[in-house]
């Protein structure tokens, strides 16, 4: 009974597995860039949104760089939420030298929401433009053509929302080698089903949307007391495969800092993996039944190869260990064929060996972040 176990749950993982890699992340992997550019003399205006809490050294670069995007008709917002650094002086001084530079200071958060959400809705509530092209204080534009590439799909073509990928910067060590691979593997996640037609999250350091919309729906309402999930709980609820579009071009990027330790970059995920817990069911199951196959894949072969080894059984040992190879092999590609698409970069080195770290991942970090209660922005 219990080797039957053990080829059931391993031939279930990889089954599973194998439609997630060649099927549902292929649509990223084998997609084909478009080479064309936009010619539509659709330049609506467009207001870049970045609310920042004690951002002064990260704003000293980030508005310089968005005043360099080659897009005629753009004003950016900075919503000033509670600092206490000098954030406040920095902005006056850059608004005296780029004339569409505004911004609106938050000096109390009601006790009633969460402090991100209201520093954002007040944004979007004064902004001049319709079209809203979200960004973080510590992200910087991949090219000057961001604000064209990523918000087209809304100017453009009707939608609502444009879903694009934010990355973080490379430096060495093991950390950023994980944040690299997880990061990816995110995004190979929401844009792989964004191109089905089935969009269940975004991210808010790339993230476009109307702003008539935002109001219509009342923008956060039902999710107010929830820490995050500005991005990625407001796309889970509205995104249909009609309004929404994804923005597959290394141009349209933005790129972040990483975190540097490993207690910073917890308590980032933490936030992050606790705001899936409030997604519909429905998209709950896209990242379980993964997640769940990839377990029972790693868990039924090193039980298989276990049991073969002690039992001597040489041939059907080699044979659960091929299988695994093999799958090594097809997540090896499958990554390097998407981190060319989405980045223009090579994936990241090891991505074999992140992918069985994975599994302690996902079900340890995932069980504390589910429960966690100290959930905070800034």
């Amino acid at each position: 009974m219990g080797l039957f176990l053990l080829w059931f749950f391993f031939g279930v993982g990889i089954l599973i597995q194998i439609i997630y890699l060649l099927i549902i992340f292929g649509r990223t992997a084998f997609y084909k860039l478009s080479k064309s550019s936009s010619n539509s003399q659709n330049e609506e205006g467009v207001t870049v949104l970045v609310a920042a809490h004690n951002e002064f050294q990260n704003l000293k670069t980030l508005i310089p760089k968005l005043f360099e995007q080659d897009y005629p008709k753009f004003d950016v917002m900075v919503v000033n939420d509670r600092s206490t650094d000098r954030t406040k002086r920095l902005l006056e001084e850059m608004m005296a030298i780029y004339p569409r530079l505004r911004s609106v200071t938050v000096k109390y958060t009601p006790d009633h929401v969460t402090s991100k959400k209201f520093a954002m809705t007040l944004g979007i509530k004064v902004s001049k433009n319709d079209v809203i092209l979200l960004t973080d204080a510590d992200c910087v534009p991949n090219s000057n053509q961001w604000i064209r590439k990523m918000t087209a799909p809304v100017r453009e073509n009707g939608k609502t929302f444009a879903l694009g990928f934010s990355g973080y910067e490379k430096v060495k060590g093991f950390l950023n080698s994980w944040i690299q691979y997880e990061t990816l593997l995110t995004a190979m996640y929401y844009l792989s089903f964004g191109l089905w037609k089935a969009p269940f999250m975004g991210v808010g350091r790339n993230l476009c949307y109307r702003r008539s919309f935002f109001m219509e729906v009342k923008a956060f309402k039902g999710f107010w007391h929830i820490e995050g999930g500005d991005d990625d709980l407001f796309v889970n609820q509205y995104a249909t495969g009609k309004n929404t579009a994804i923005v597959l071009d290394p141009e349209a990027n933005t790129v972040s800092k990483p975190k540097l330790t490993f207690k910073e970059y917890l308590v980032q995920k933490k936030r992050h993996l606790h705001a899936g817990k409030f997604y519909r069911a429905e998209d709950k199951q896209k990242i379980g039944f993964f997640s769940l196959s990839h377990a029972l894949f790693w868990l039924g072969g090193f039980g298989l190869l276990i049991y073969f080894g002690i039992d001597q059984s040489w041939e059907q040992f080699f044979i659960v260990f091929g299988i695994i190879l093999l799958r090594s092999v097809i997540v090896v590609a499958i990554f390097a064929s998407a981190s060319k698409k989405i980045q223009g970069t090579n994936a990241p080195k090891n991505s074999w060996m992140h992918d069985f770290l994975y599994l302690g991942y996902f079900w340890i970090l995932g069980t504390i972040s589910h429960q966690a209660k100290d959930i905070q922005w800034k």
